[in-house]
């Protein structure tokens, strides 16, 4: 077994010991379909483990994303739990601020993502023990102290990052050599996928999140659903 073999391998037990700590059917995986998302679907579905699969469909996503949705439950034969801003306060949102609040600062655009993301986010976490997802240390500067699990003050439950310590190099490696289903952003130079007014292609040597909010100071580039936690070791 190669060290990349060995580092999957790990992963999965890493996977494995989160559920000695929280019962599998209390813990969710929040999917946005990018690529660290797939590789831990494909890890989830491996497990067997009951866990369940939320997204957050913020009305303003790509078409390609919506057609890797569709590629992955054709794939895993899973059901995606899907959480939307709620109308009225979208609507009204809308009315105030235009479409296109996001472009006219940091305050707007928090704004934005408030209601479309992180009010349905507080909904597709209620009574959850601990939620998964694909945070990699390597990503930003706001990321580089991501652990494997941390307590999420912000949102009163446990996060668990498997993917924490992995280079890009694995998470494709990974996807390469399971056969796993991305979006076809990735091979256009889309490293991280959001929503569509929000995010570009990056050009040479560009940090990974460079194309989020590229109008903003790196410092900024986050939309509030990670928010620093405390770590709890690995």
């Amino acid at each position: 077994m190669d060290t990349r073999e060995m580092k999957f391998e790990e992963t999965a037990a890493r996977i494995e010991d989160a559920f000695q700590l929280f019962e599998p059917s209390h813990v969710a995986l929040a999917v946005s379909f990018g690529a660290e998302d797939q590789v831990l679907t494909d890890l989830l579905v491996r497990s067997g483990e009951p866990v369940r699969f939320f997204t957050l469909d913020t009305g303003r996503q790509f078409e390609e994303t919506y057609r890797t949705m569709e590629r992955t439950i054709e794939r895993y034969g899973i059901r995606f739990e899907v959480f939307a801003p709620d109308t009225r306060e979208l609507e009204s949102l809308v009315a105030e601020r235009g479409p296109n609040l996001f472009y006219s600062g940091i305050e707007d655009r928090k704004a934005c993502c408030r209601v479309r993301k992180l009010n349905p986010l507080a909904r597709a976490l209620a009574g959850l023990e601990a939620w998964i997802c694909g945070l990699r240390r390597e990503q930003s500067v706001t990321r580089n102290r991501v652990e494997a699990v941390s307590f999420d003050a912000e949102h009163g439950l446990h996060k668990v990052c498997p993917l924490f310590d992995w280079s890009e190099d694995d998470v494709w490696s990974y996807i390469r050599a399971r056969g796993v289903p991305y979006n076809p952003l990735h091979d256009k130079r889309f490293k991280s996928i959001g929503c569509a007014p929000c995010t570009r292609a990056t050009g040479p040597g560009e940090d990974i999140r460079s194309g989020r909010w590229w109008w903003e100071s790196p410092e900024h580039k986050e939309c509030g659903l990670h928010a620093p936690a405390a770590h709890l070791g690995t």
